[in-house]
């Protein structure tokens, strides 16, 4: 389970930003949380949504959090460029490196890893574990600018070869990868979070493959109660893999029924981009909800209708469909689902631009609450919140 991600000079974040899925003390919706108890209690969100205007960084907080995934779990030759770009918009921060660090929790056990790091190289990087209650610093790797060289620091608390795996780890490649890749045991729990509890949608296009693939195997009842239980009249999926000289591709189709009573077959590319776009969630959200994983979707409102946006949403909030606490964090701009009867306070947050073109997240809950039931929704279309675009009179514009 995720509890908070921090980032630093990472695209259009300049400053240290900090998300958290920490709950905190206000009694709302308290179905929207789940307790996990490990060297203490966490009280945690079950999802997360982030409002704001074009190019104001939302899209770009989701690709902070896949780009630290992408660097842990990909192996890279040596040179090999890093998927990283600083902010460029300051000198000063454009030859500086990006930092990361996210906190989670796996079988009540928390985690707390980060690293630095420029397009070529790692600069520091550490991991904290808190078993029963116990702090422990398994290793630090830190930068020494006279010497060149990084300087290295073990726990007595991680075993394994650390020795070989020190010296086995690159310049551009971070110290957890390859103990992992060396079979370090103790650290695979962390690793795996990366690799298969951290799942993504939308931040590099978006695919039916998954959901296709899933509906060869096992998964087809699952998709198709997915999309009755949301109103698409689809009967049957067919689904056909041809392999191609390049990739793998499916050729899909869904089967309606007639005024006759009788099948009829459609070409998948025939559906509506609403439908194709809902198909392509089916697997993933399908997956973290069996799993219990975490989900983070780009732009969750584009080609839905608003109350399917929020049959998504209360999937993850219904214990009967979420038993296992998965969680959501998307981006979007569905105002109407921005109520106090679908969201807690600290469930909204919104990401903007200062004066230097930085984005910066904060939470609703920064802001004082109204007496009574507020309408979030008026209020941040009122500007009460910011992130809100500053549109001008074409006319004025020079």
């Amino acid at each position: 389970m995720l509890i908070e991600f921090r980032v630093q000079n990472f695209l259009s974040f300049k400053e240290l930003q900090t998300f958290t899925l920490l709950k905190s003390k206000n009694r709302e919706r308290s179905e929207n949380t789940f307790v996990i108890t490990g060297e203490k209690e966490f009280s945690l969100l079950k999802s997360a949504a982030v409002y704001g205007p074009n190019s104001s960084g939302k899209s770009n907080f989701l690709k902070a959090l896949l780009a630290m995934k992408n660097t842990v779990i990909k192996s890279r030759q040596r040179g090999e460029l890093l998927p990283l770009t600083p902010f460029m918009l300051d000198e000063d921060t454009a030859g500086q490196p990006t930092e990361f660090e996210v906190s989670f929790i796996v079988d009540t056990v928390r985690y707390q890893y980060g690293f630095s790091a420029s397009s070529r190289q790692i600069f520091d990087e550490w991991l904290f574990a808190f078993p029963a209650g116990r702090p422990q610093k398994w290793f630090e790797r830190v930068w020494d600018d006279e010497s060149g060289k990084h300087l290295w620091k073990f726990s007595q608390f991680l075993s394994g070869v650390k020795k070989l795996w020190q010296q086995s780890t690159r310049d551009n490649a971070l110290f957890l990868s390859t103990a992992v890749q060396l079979n370090s045991e103790q650290m695979k729990p962390v690793f795996d979070w990366f690799s298969q509890t951290l799942r993504f949608v939308g931040t590099e296009g978006l695919s039916s493959d998954s959901t296709a693939r899933f509906c060869i195997g096992e998964g087809k009842e699952r998709v198709l109660k997915f999309l009755k239980a949301a109103d698409f009249n689809i009967e049957d999926i067919r689904v056909e893999e041809k392999q191609l000289p390049a990739e793998n591709a499916f050729e899909i189709s869904t089967v309606h029924i007639g005024k006759s009573g009788k099948p009829v077959l459609f070409n998948f590319k025939n559906e509506s981009s609403g439908t194709q776009k809902f198909f392509s969630f089916a697997e993933p959200i399908l997956d973290v909800l069996a799993k219990g994983a975490v989900l983070c979707i780009d732009e969750l409102n584009i080609n839905l209708h608003p109350k399917l946006v929020q049959f998504l949403v209360e999937l993850f909030h219904d214990q009967k469909s979420n038993p296992k606490n998965a969680q959501l964090i998307f981006t979007t701009h569905e105002t109407t689902i921005l109520t106090q009867d679908i969201f807690r306070r600290d469930q909204v947050w919104f990401c903007d631009k200062n004066r230097e073109q930085a984005s910066e997240l904060y939470p609703l809950s920064d802001f004082c609450p109204k007496k009574g039931k507020e309408n979030l929704e008026l209020g941040y279309l009122s500007g009460r919140y910011g992130a809100l675009p500053l549109v001008r009179s074409f006319s004025e514009v020079q």
